[in-house]
């Protein structure tokens, strides 16, 4: 069960983060609590489950990249770790993750790379399967943006209580 507090911190994170030296500062203070307090919270929310993790979203196209393109890999399970980790230091890469494969779809790691041009996200990869010694992959490039909203678990109130 969530106390008040949880919720509103909650809440505080689903907006945008601020851009500043000491973001949870800034949103302690909006909360009328210490930072402090909101640090331990957010890991004993963590600690609980409730967080699993912080993400950030990019909107290429203002950060001036025209392609992206998300590469799946075809990875044995027992090195899925370290390649992910050497995958996820590549600066073009803003995600990287694993799912379940499946008979149709053997893939299981993915990564969303973002570059200049279609030819640029190719040669990404090409240089990522060589660092990570992968060789079975496929480029699914974005054809439109639709519209990225995060999830909104809790309202949050104009004024705090």
């Amino acid at each position: 069960m969530l106390t008040d507090l949880e919720k509103k911190i909650i809440a505080s994170l689903q907006e945008d983060i601020p851009i500043t030296t000491r973001p949870y500062l800034a949103i302690s203070q909006k909360l009328g609590i210490s930072e402090k307090t909101l640090l331990n919270k957010l890991q004993g929310l963590r600690a609980r489950g409730v967080i699993r993790r912080f993400g950030a979203t990019l909107r290429h196209q203002k950060t001036g990249f025209t392609a992206n393109a998300m590469v799946a890999w075809q990875v044995s399970e027992d090195r899925v770790e370290a390649v992910g980790k050497k995958m996820a230091a590549f600066r073009e890469v803003t995600h990287c993750y694993r799912r379940n494969p499946t008979e149709q779809w053997p893939y299981n790691l993915y990564t969303m790379v973002h570059a200049d041009s279609p030819d640029a996200c190719r040669a990404t990869a090409r240089r990522m399967a060589r660092a990570a010694s992968v060789d079975s992959y496929t480029l699914l490039f974005s054809l439109e943006e639709l519209k990225k909203t995060s999830m909104v678990y809790f309202p949050f109130e104009d004024e705090i209580d």
